[in-house]
């Protein structure tokens, strides 16, 4: 059983089942998965800022993201269909330089977080001076809670980082 395991079984079902009334530990809600995207508009033009890309999310994550291609074809992004123009992955939340927490105010009204990054250099396994642009992404926290106190107290017993 890994860290997080025990950590969520011995201590996050116990303070959860308290605090929001639940009686079974099946009912508990937990996280399903995170989910990082970056999408990147500009390979329609330069195939190789996907290969950037991937590789900026291959440091951060320590895993291998998938490709996004594009479903459909639109003529006035120059988009044609099969072009890749993304690249998501399913992790855990990495390491951030100067961090100072995350706006708990971004679920959804069914439990998930989401939370946007406007520059992948935030992040310590990135190198200034290799990075060819900036870019942004997308990352996703899909819980199984059914509202926004549970998703929020969920986070909060895993020490999710909020700002105050």
């Amino acid at each position: 059983m890994t860290r997080l395991q025990q950590h969520y079984r011995e201590k996050v079902v116990p303070q959860l089942m308290k605090e929001l009334g639940l009686k079974n530990p099946m009912q508990v809600p937990r996280i399903e998965k995170i989910t990082v995207n970056m999408g990147v508009g500009e390979a329609v033009a330069d195939k190789k800022l996907i290969d950037n890309a991937v590789g900026d999310l291959q440091k951060i994550t320590g895993q291998k993201p998938l490709v996004c291609k594009s479903k459909k074809a639109i003529a006035t992004f120059k988009l044609r269909a099969g072009l890749p123009i993304g690249a998501k992955i399913t992790i855990a939340l990495p390491r951030v330089r100067d961090f100072r927490g995350t706006p708990s105010r971004a679920f959804d009204g069914r439990g998930n977080y989401n939370l946007g990054v406007k520059e992948q250099i935030i992040f310590p396994e990135i190198q200034y001076d290799q990075v060819d642009k900036i870019r942004g992404m997308d990352i996703t926290i899909t819980t199984t809670a059914v509202d926004d106190k549970a998703g929020r107290a969920l986070l909060d017993a895993f020490n999710f980082p909020f700002r105050k």
